[in-house]
């Protein structure tokens, strides 16, 4: 099988953890994707009936993402910005050309792809009696077991290689798409340059600028810390309170220490 070529998520540096939060229902929807098209393609590829099972459960997620609002339009609209974005880079002295072509070529690569689908691209996915089978019985507690739904049991017991053809051709649907987000949130995330910030007894409030154009907030804190944040905010301010966790036993709190940490408004 010829696995689908979704961009994955870049790896966090070493010793630090990034915690996000996004100020727009469209970043909502894209990470939600994200978070969920990546597993796909990884247990996509893995000989286990379990990891098969995973990958209809999360194709299923998708598909319901998919099929509220035009997530399509959504994509195309983002892509449209940023490509006009870095466009207005290319007149601008000290910029790597190369690279920003690149970029460029890329994010029109992708939007020709998202373009070409077309509206009806979830509509091979909404009419397999299959997946909707497997969906209807979702929605009860271990309404896929054997018994209940057989036709799937027997499936799963197909060779690998016969399993991921299917599979592919399911993830096909929703690959440009989902693919296109991928690089979207990858550009949105680089774009910000992390700075240096303190939370004074666990507490940092930010307001934005009027012309800021912010999508994600990002913040860092070193791997292995005993505390993580709770953001909350919109486009206009934000803030960042940080708790501390101890056991599943016991509630967090706001910690009453000084906490250095970084900042990404993406």
């Amino acid at each position: 099988m010829v696995k689908p070529a979704g961009k994955i998520a870049a790896q966090p540096a070493p010793g630090i953890a990034h915690y996000e939060q996004p100020l727009s229902e469209r970043m909502r929807t894209f990470l939600r994707l994200e978070f969920l098209y990546h597993p796909m393609l990884h247990n996509s590829d893995r000989d286990d009936d379990w990891a098969t099972r995973a990958t209809i459960s999360t194709l299923l997620e998708i598909l319901v993402i998919l099929s509220r609002g035009d997530v399509r339009s959504e994509a195309l609209n983002e892509l449209d910005h940023q490509i006009d974005t870095l466009k207005r880079f290319q007149s601008h002295t000290g910029v790597d050309g190369g690279r920003l072509d690149k970029l460029i070529r890329n994010l029109g690569r992708s939007r020709g792809e998202i373009s070409r689908i077309g509206t009806g691209f979830l509509q091979p996915l909404k009419d397999s009696e299959f997946l909707n089978a497997i969906k209807h019985r979702s929605a009860i507690p271990g309404g896929t077991c054997e018994f209940d739904l057989p036709v799937y049991s027997h499936w799963l017991r197909q060779p690998i290689g016969r399993r991921q053809e299917d599979m592919a051709t399911w993830i096909q649907c929703v690959r440009p798409l989902c693919d296109g987000v991928s690089e979207l949130l990858w550009l949105i995330r680089e774009s910000a340059q992390p700075q240096e910030k303190k939370a004074v007894k666990g507490m940092y409030q930010h307001n934005m600028q009027k012309d800021g154009n912010c999508r994600i907030l990002r913040v860092s804190l070193a791997e292995g810390s005993p505390l993580f944040p709770e953001i909350s905010g919109s486009q206009h301010r934000f803030t960042v309170r940080f708790l501390e966790w101890s056991t599943v036993e016991s509630r967090a709190v706001q910690t009453g220490q000084d906490v250095p940490f970084k900042l990404s408004v993406c």
